[in-house]
């Protein structure tokens, strides 16, 4: 009986952890945000290079309703940025093509608890 009660319980907790890393559909788009992944050919491009906690500019520039690749260089491996106002995450290695509808500043941090200078990884998007 307790083999069948344990055995239960590791197939259950194999299929919850199975459900957890399962990959969400998109729709190409991020509603509200004002920003589409457009999966179209970028006209502008900007790479932000991270390293050992700072980015290596505090600013980066891409005119509004413009196709931009945003490409994450990642210099010592284990960064990624997210920009929460535009529900936009760019991982390294893997360029996003996105077309920000609506002018403004965009703040931007590294999403990946990277060590001891983690929290001053922080810069800036600016649609013009």
């Amino acid at each position: 009986m307790k083999k069948y009660l344990l055995m239960s319980l590791l197939i259950a907790a194999a299929m919850l952890m199975l459900a957890a890393c399962g990959s969400k559909a998109s729709d190409n788009t991020n509603a509200g945000s004002g920003v589409e992944e457009t999966g179209t050919a970028a006209s502008a491009n900007i790479v932000i290079k991270a390293k050992r906690y700072e980015f290596d500019q505090p600013v980066y520039k891409i005119k509004k309703g413009e196709p931009t690749q945003i490409t994450l260089e990642n210099e010592d491996g284990v960064h990624n940025i997210e920009v929460p106002d535009l529900d936009l995450t760019v991982n390294s290695g893997k360029p996003k093509v996105v077309t920000i509808n609506d002018a403004g500043e965009y703040e931007f941090h590294c999403d990946i608890l990277c060590g001891s200078g983690h929290s001053k990884m922080i810069g800036k998007i600016v649609v013009e």
